[in-house]
């Protein structure tokens, strides 16, 4: 039969490890626990081994003081021009006075949350639904600032706010729809108009250059021509008219080659005047040879006109096909048939 000893002796051994349990807490990191004294605050515990009076201390709130993130629940806000959105969003926070966030707010995501969703309306309700949409992040800095001074008292610091939806009603995403697209063909028809007004304007400039060359050219050949016309009366002023007839009639040996060496005639009209010409130019040729000082003015007159490629007597006379010419030297004078 057990003695009363060994009971008193295991019961004092399990009180005294029960005891030793209550004394003894081990505190994960990323964690604060507070301890209470018959109800009341008196220190925190921080992570790792610790230890505290059994019986008279206890474990009042385990805060977490890691960053935490907090989801803020959508909700439909009015702007300032009566347009309705449904907007959400995102707060992190972290808790720096863990004392202040057990025991001077209730329960502090929960009242994160609605300050948090309080002070979204009152943000948005201040801009238009155009300011709204372009500024997120002025939004979340309004947001930021208010929420940090609001938690302050709570020793929580909001370290970043969020807005993660801004959504309009679909009635109002297709009115939008319709705005965009008619801006972006009114943007199309005001760049195709400078486009055409361009190149219209280019092509009077060309046109505006091109009659500009077009007169210096003119002018040019003009000029050209006066020059020939002083060069030829200087030749003829030297060699005197029988130089001008042989002028003539080297053009005229040269013009009448032209159609007669054309493969569309077939009959080939020699003037009465031919004869006449053939006199002009064996005058010119018995000018060359007895004029005195040799060939100098027949010279000057070549250079003043372009260089043609004289015939050596006259120009050939084509004949119509079938016709037989006579015999006879060439330059002797035109022959025509019949």
């Amino acid at each position: 039969m057990v003695s009363a000893g060994v009971v008193v002796f295991a019961l004092l051994l399990v009180l005294a490890v029960v005891t030793a349990a209550m004394g003894i807490r081990t505190v994960p990191q990323g964690e604060v626990w507070t301890v209470e004294r018959f109800g009341r605050f008196t220190r925190l515990l921080q992570p790792g081994l610790n230890f505290i009076i059994p019986y008279i201390d206890g474990i009042g709130r385990r805060m977490n003081v890691q960053e935490v993130v907090l989801d803020i629940p959508e909700q439909s806000v009015i702007t300032r021009d009566n347009a309705t959105v449904t907007v959400d969003g995102i707060v992190y926070y972290r808790v720096m006075d863990p004392a202040k966030a057990a025991y001077q707010v209730q329960n502090l995501q929960a009242a994160l949350t609605a300050i948090s969703m309080t002070n979204i309306r009152a943000v948005i309700g201040e801009m238009d639904l155009d300011q709204t949409l372009s500024s997120r992040e002025r939004i979340n800095s309004a947001l930021l600032a208010i929420l940090d001074g609001a938690t302050d008292p709570w020793g929580v610091k909001v370290a970043r706010v969020e807005i993660r939806k801004i959504e309009p009603p679909e009635n109002l995403i297709r009115a939008m729809n319709l705005q965009m697209t008619a801006e972006r063909e009114r943007r199309a028809t005001v760049v195709k108009a400078e486009g055409a007004k361009a190149a219209l304007v280019l092509e009077a400039e060309g046109r505006r250059e091109a009659a500009f060359r077009d007169a210096e050219a003119r002018e040019r050949m003009g000029q050209a021509e006066a020059e020939a016309a002083r060069m030829v009366a200087e030749v003829a002023s030297g060699a005197g008219a029988d130089a001008l007839r042989y002028f003539v009639a080297e053009k005229y040996v040269g013009a009448f080659q032209a159609i007669a060496s054309s493969p569309t005639s077939r009959l080939v009209v020699v003037p009465m005047e031919a004869s006449g010409l053939a006199g002009g130019v064996t005058a010119a040729l018995e000018l060359l040879r007895t004029a005195p000082g040799g060939a100098a003015a027949p010279a000057r007159a070549a250079a003043a006109l372009p260089a043609r490629g004289v015939p050596p007597a006259a120009a050939p006379v084509v004949a119509p096909p079938g016709s037989v010419p006579p015999s006879g030297p060439q330059g002797a004078g035109p022959w025509s048939p019949g």
